[in-house]
């Protein structure tokens, strides 16, 4: 009788080191599979993966694609932009955008 308890707990104890290992791997995988991304895709175009290059507008630093033409912006870039040209849409649309976050 006390074999088959024995061996119960000894199962019970491997199913649990065995969902933990599954979990740690799993885990593993996502970290690696995130770095893999990040180094594969580091400073190229989202739309169709040529390297892109570094470019200069009204003295705010952007992102070309040489291939698709496509213009990248950081965060802040567009507001920048925003800031330096005065014509009315951008001002309406970040002023928009700043209301909408105070109600």
């Amino acid at each position: 009788m006390t074999d088959l308890w024995e061996e119960r707990k000894k199962a019970l104890e491997n199913q649990y080191f065995r969902k933990m290992e599954e979990e740690k791997i799993a885990s593993l995988r996502e970290v690696s599979k995130e770095r893999l991304v990040r180094e594969c895709c580091y400073n190229r175009c989202p739309k169709c993966g040529e390297a892109l290059q570094k470019m200069v507008f009204r003295e705010v630093p952007l992102d070309k694609c040489p291939d698709c033409g496509g213009v990248w912006l950081g965060p802040k870039d567009l507001q920048i932009l925003a800031e330096k040209d005065h014509r009315t849409w951008f001002q309406r649309w970040f002023q928009a955008e700043e209301d909408s976050k105070k109600v």
